[in-house]
């Protein structure tokens, strides 16, 4: 990647506008809302319903988002919890809709 290109994406990353952000290649770590096992990754695709983390262990698993809870690590080296909930709909969709604070 365009070292450029990350120094601007981690200017405009910020916990705030997180859920209405590009995910994919930001470090993550899932918990499910019951129980269940924790994933440690990177996130590498994402549809409207699931995300696609490659796992440290070079497994790539598929999450639903309204059953799991979300740290994502920024570029700044911030880590933001986030509900899979919030992020539920197609990225693009994400950015148009208004977001209640979370």
């Amino acid at each position: 990647m365009n070292p450029s290109f990350l120094v601007m994406r981690s200017r405009t990353l910020t916990p705030r506008n997180l859920a209405r952000h590009e995910l994919l290649g930001l470090r993550a770590r899932a918990k499910p809302l019951k129980g269940g096992f924790t994933h440690v990754g990177e996130i590498v695709g994402e549809t409207r319903n699931m995300l696609k983390m490659l796992r440290d262990d070079g497994r790539i698993v598929s999450l639903p988002k309204n059953a799991y809870r979300f740290i994502f690590e920024l570029p700044s080296g911030e880590k933001v919890l986030v509900d899979g909930r919030v992020l539920v709909g197609r990225p693009e969709e994400r950015l148009k809709r208004r977001l209640r604070r979370w």
